[in-house]
């Protein structure tokens, strides 16, 4: 069972994709429990999350289904074995929210991760002093030591793409170029890091201009994450004052990725895009 008894985003994931290949297969959940002799009560725990399958039990469900994809199958079975491993964001339990938690876990997982961002630059990509102002900006009070800690996971959370462990792209509007919500001194810094990273081979920043019109407003910002080499989106999350929200509906997913990639296909190219951050920045 997850920790606590609580779906992790891997558990959710596993039975998420196991549900729907039962139904694909046309079985219900008293077949499928007695493809791995166990319970029907135990199939609707593992499609929900609540409980973990053995790697040999998710096998067994695959061949019932008749899935062969080489790929997916070893997807599957490494959630599996990992699904209640604890990653290093479990140190954080006591302080952050349990949805945040989820965010970081599919962060973690992601093999391409895709951000759109109207108002502010990506956390991925803001520098120090940048994230301690959106930190310390916020509508909630922070004492010195709870800023250090975000501040920390903010530094960990970005390790991932500073190592090239995940395909990054951010889509952001003119807005947050333009128009700076922090010192003078800290936009400059951020926008030239800004023109740093995105020089690197796993990370692509680009700009969706003024020009582009209502389409900016057509969506709030999101995150979606793809975690095989398909690269297509299976999750989504939202923040919003005081949640994250988690999204895997496949209907809703689509929606997402049609927003995404019209957000991405009106936005300037990559090297467009470095050319209008460089001209802002010299002009301030």
């Amino acid at each position: 069972m997850p920790t606590g008894g609580r779906p992790t985003v891997r558990s959710r994931r596993l039975g998420t994709a196991l549900r729907q290949y039962r139904q694909a297969a046309k079985l219900d959940q008293p077949q499928a429990a007695e493809i791995i002799a166990s319970s029907q009560a135990r199939i609707s725990r593992v499609e929900s999350g609540h409980a973990t399958p053995r790697v040999i039990e998710v096998r067994l469900l695959l061949d019932a289904y008749g899935v062969t994809d080489a790929e997916v199958r070893a997807k599957l079975e490494d959630l599996a074995k990992h699904s209640k491993n604890r990653g290093w964001w479990m140190e954080h339990t006591a302080h952050l929210r349990s949805d945040y938690i989820d965010h970081i876990a599919l962060e973690d997982d992601a093999i391409h991760i895709r951000q759109w961002q109207p108002t502010l630059v990506p956390g991925l990509l803001q520098i120090p002093a940048y994230a301690e102002a959106v930190i310390t900006g916020g509508p909630t009070r922070l004492d010195s030591e709870q800023v250090a800690r975000l501040m920390g996971v903010r530094r960990r959370r970005r390790e991932k793409i500073e190592e090239g462990r995940a395909r990054y792209t951010a889509v952001i509007w003119e807005a947050v170029v333009m128009y700076p919500l922090v010192g003078a001194d800290v936009h400059r810094k951020q926008l030239s890091a800004l023109l740093e990273v995105g020089e690197r081979e796993n990370i692509t920043v680009q700009v969706l201009p003024f020009s582009a019109g209502t389409l900016a407003a057509a969506a709030s910002a999101f995150s979606a994450f793809s975690f095989d080499s398909e690269s297509a989106i299976e999750a989504v999350t939202m923040d919003d004052l005081m949640s994250t929200s988690v999204i895997e509906s496949p209907d809703d997913l689509a929606v997402y990725a049609s927003s995404y990639e019209l957000l991405r296909s009106a936005a300037l190219a990559p090297d467009a895009s470095a050319k209008l951050i460089r001209d802002v920045l010299q002009s301030i």
